[in-house]
C-alpha cells in the first residue's frame, strides 16, 4: 500500500493516540491479518535460526515501525562494550540503500550502498560493519573478514528471527507503543509482551518509562555543533568530536532539518538550548538529494544521521550547514546487566566448544 506524505501523516496521527480511535478501528481486520502473517513468519524463522559464528550475538531493535533511538543506542553500546574489552562488529539491513548485495561498509562507501545508519555507525566508531537483508550471511561475512571480532551486534535485527541471538535490547522512546495496535491500525510490528522474554533488556530513550515493561532510562542530550566540513573532517581523521556549544547558534536565523523517526524531539532539544528554529521535518531515512530546503537558506542545522547523506560539496556556498552531535549515556545498572548477560553467553559458547 502506497501513501503520500499527507496520508501517512494522518495515519500516524491515529497510531500515536493513547487509545485506538475510529480510524484505527477501521483497520483492525488488516492488523489481525498482519499479526497472523507475522507470527507465522517469526515461527518459521525461529525453526531455521542459526548462529553466524561461535560468537555471542546482541540484537538491538524496537517493536514499533520507524525509529525509537536504535542507532544512538547502538553507538553507545559499542563504546561501552569496547571499554569493557569486547571487540564488536555490526550487522545491519541498511534500510534505504539502493543495492541488494552484501556490502562491507568502509569510510568511503556511498550511502546509497551502505544505508545512512550503518555508514554513521562505521564512521563514528570505526568498528567493522556489514549490511545485508540476510543478517546471518552478514554475520558470517563479518567474522570471516574480521576474525578479531568477538561479539556480533545486530542493529535493527529484532524481527529477523533466522538470526540466533544471546541477548536482545528493546528500545522505546517517549511515544511507547502508541495506541497499542499492530500495523496498519497502529505502530507495532509485533505485540507488546506481557513479560520480558529471557535474556532481554529494555532501554527507554525517554525521561521516564513509556510502557509497562521494566527498564532503564538513557540520558540523551545534544553534545555540541560543528560545521558540516568540520564534522566530515573529524570523521575522516577518526578524531574526537571537538564541537562548540549549541548556545553559540543563539540569535541566528536557523532552519532545523531532521529525517529521523521523531523529528519533533530534535527540534525541541535545539529550542531547549535557546535556539529559535524553523522546522523542516522529513520522513525517516529521507534522501537529501536534491536539497530539501529552499535556495538561499542562510543557515541549516541537522542531525548526524542526515549529515552522513550530505557531502560538503553538495551545499551551495550561500548556505552554512551545522551538524548537531548527540551524547547518549547508558545507565550504570543497565550496563552491568548487559555485560553480565554477555559474559554468561560467552561462557555457554565456550563450554559448547
Amino acid at each position: 500500500m502506497s501513501l503520500n506524505r499527507d496520508g501517512a501523516a494522518r495515519l500516524q496521527a491515529h497510531w500515536w493516540q493513547d487509545a485506538p480511535g475510529a480510524g484505527s478501528a477501521l483497520l483492525r481486520p488488516l492488523a489481525w491479518l498482519y499479526g497472523l502473517l507475522a507470527r507465522r513468519a517469526a515461527a518459521a524463522g525461529r525453526r531455521q535460526a542459526r548462529r553466524p559464528a561461535d560468537r555471542p550475538v546482541l540484537v538491538v531493535g524496537n517493536l514499533i515501525v520507524g525509529g525509537a533511538g536504535k542507532t544512538p543506542t547502538t553507538l553507545a553500546l559499542i563504546d561501552t562494550l569496547r571499554q569493557a574489552g569486547w571487540r564488536p562488529g555490526v550487522v545491519s539491513r541498511g534500510y534505504g540503500r539502493q543495492v541488494q548485495a552484501l556490502v562491507h561498509v568502509g569510510p568511503d562507501t556511498p550511502v546509497s550502498e551502505a544505508g545512512d545508519e550503518p555508514l554513521l555507525i562505521h564512521r563514528r566508531t570505526g568498528v567493522p560493519v556489514v549490511v545485508s537483508r540476510d543478517r546471518v550471511a552478514a554475520g558470517e561475512a563479518l567474522c570471516e573478514r574480521h576474525p578479531e571480532v568477538d561479539l556480533i551486534v545486530a542493529d535493527d535485527g529484532l524481527q529477523h528471527h533466522r538470526l540466533a541471538r544471546d541477548v536482545q535490547v528493546l528500545v522505546f522512546d517517549a511515544r511507547g507503543v502508541g495506541n497499542g495496535l499492530l500495523l496498519p491500525a497502529g505502530p507495532l510490528r509485533e505485540p507488546l509482551p506481557t513479560r520480558l522474554p529471557p535474556h532481554t533488556l529494555v532501554l527507554y530513550n525517554a525521561d521516564a518509562p513509556s510502557t509497562p515493561l521494566p527498564g532503564a532510562c538513557a540520558l540523551r542530550q545534544l553534545g555540541g555543533v560543528q560545521t558540516l566540513d568540520e564534522w566530515w573532517a573529524a570523521r575522516a581523521a577518526g578524531a574526537p568530536r571537538a564541537a562548540r556549544p549549541v548556545s553559540d547558534l543563539r540569535g541566528r536565523r536557523l532552519l532545523a532539518v531532521a529525517g529521523i523517526g521523531e523529528p519533533e524531539r530534535f527540534f525541541r532539544m535545539l529550542e531547549a538550548h535557546g535556539l529559535q528554529v524553523d522546522r523542516l521535518p522529513l520522513p525517516d531515512h529521507a534522501r537529501l538529494s536534491p536539497l530539501p530546503w529552499p535556495a538561499g537558506t542562510p543557515e541549516v542545522v541537522l542531525t548526524e544521521k542526515d549529515a552522513v547523506k550530505l557531502a560538503p560539496g553538495a551545499v551551495p556556498s550561500g548556505t552554512r550547514v551545522w551538524v548537531a552531535t548527540l551524547d547518549f549515556a547508558l545507565p550504570p545498572g543497565f550496563t552491568d546487566a548487559l555485560l553480565g548477560a554477555l559474559a554468561e553467553a560467552r561462557g555457554r559458547l565456550s563450554h559448547c566448544h
